[in-house]
């Protein structure tokens, strides 16, 4: 399968469950998606990552929130054209 990347919050998806609903066709990852696949909200999806990146590298919650929305901004669900 072809790596394709979450338009969400840009995390390598490879595996069928790696997508949001475990369906190939969703642009979305698992992470960012409800049960059913539905993207979950901004705030939601937001909070998920700074929760991560403060746990995995230790970055301060402030930190971890600027780059979330630093790079959450670049991404197609939530870029504003």
């Amino acid at each position: 399968m072809e790596k394709k990347y979450c338009d969400s919050c840009g995390m390598p998806m490879v595996e069928s469950q790696d997508f949001g609903g475990g369906d190939v066709e969703n642009r979305c990852c698992v992470h960012c998606c409800n049960d059913k696949g539905n993207l979950k909200s901004y705030d939601e999806v937001l909070n998920g990552m700074v929760a991560f990146a403060v746990k995995n590298t230790g970055v301060s919650h402030q930190k971890a929130m600027d780059a979330a929305r630093e790079n959450m901004k670049q991404l197609p669900a939530w870029r504003i054209d």
